[in-house]
């Protein structure tokens, strides 16, 4: 597709986002996915969660890994939707790894972080069967995915409930993420997030004490879903520590247009994504 036409389709795909017709979007996006490169396997048979493995082309297991978690305000979205993202990664040699996780109403915080560590889990223990290196695991995260993302490389307790920690994973990316998004005015994240008492226990900013992962995280400048202040305290809060933290503030890039530029190949987004991974070195294994 010509440059110029995949502009306008991104661009028509991010007014229908921001319309809240999500379902017509995604099955646009989604159009030329190849299923064939999908594996789907249930990593959580008590909840019945199932995640869908992603594979590269090339499977000699020196691969990075990617965990992606996706968006929906803690409330909706399922892995199904994003295998666009999925498979423009596992184009560049990239193995991705999308979960599902429990969400609201239904649940509240922490519930959706424990699901996400448990897939994690999943990973480092079978991305060898798949082609990719256990030691180069990024979590990788749009909106209220970067939050879990965020809180999985924060917060440690999460975690080490499954036998790792953060230093285990080679880095987080955060795309559009809200890390630090008090007080809760909104009644459904109100219900997401369960009594006000618990509240600051949701808070990635709130958890950097030292032992985290490095961190690269892009936000736009036009961004209104998840205002830019939340990457910048979060870099704020790593930075004191000496934690190693990049941030890109991508002007004019909107909530939604952030996660369809890693369908554009000259795109900033995509471009600082897979260099940040492609680049990185192994974690040192304990």
């Amino acid at each position: 597709m010509p440059r110029r036409h995949l502009l306008q389709l991104l661009t028509a795909i991010a007014c229908v986002l921001t319309a809240g017709c999500t379902k017509v979007a995604f099955g646009i996006v989604n159009f030329r996915v190849d299923p064939s490169a999908i594996a789907s396997v249930e990593f959580d048979p008590t909840h019945g969660l199932s995640l869908d493995v992603h594979r590269p082309r090339r499977v000699d297991g020196s691969v990075p890994v990617v965990v992606f978690f996706y968006g929906g305000s803690w409330q909706s979205g399922t892995r199904q939707d994003y295998r666009f993202v999925a498979q423009s990664l596992a184009k560049q040699d990239v193995l991705v790894i999308v979960p599902d996780y429990r969400k609201s109403p239904q649940i509240a915080f922490p519930e959706f972080i424990d699901d996400a560590a448990r897939a994690v889990a999943w990973t480092k223990l079978h991305a060898a069967e798949y082609g990719g290196d256990p030691s180069r695991i990024f979590l990788v995260g749009h909106s209220a995915g970067a939050h879990i993302a965020a809180m999985l490389g924060t917060d440690g307790r999460f975690l080490r409930a499954v036998g790792m920690q953060p230093r285990d994973l080679a880095g987080i990316v955060g795309l559009a993420g809200p890390y630090d998004f008090l007080p809760l005015t909104d009644p459904k994240l109100k219900t997401a997030f369960g009594p006000e008492s618990q509240w600051p226990a949701s808070q990635p900013v709130n958890f950097v004490d030292g032992d985290e992962p490095p961190f690269l995280l892009l936000q736009g400048t036009r961004d209104t879903t998840v205002r830019p202040f939340n990457a910048e305290h979060l870099a704020r809060k790593l930075r004191t520590l000496h934690e190693p933290v990049e941030v890109r503030m991508l002007a004019g890039a909107g909530h939604f247009g952030l996660l369809l530029g890693l369908l554009r190949n000259a795109s900033p987004v995509r471009r600082d994504v897979l260099a940040y991974i492609q680049e990185s070195r192994a974690v040192a294994q304990h």
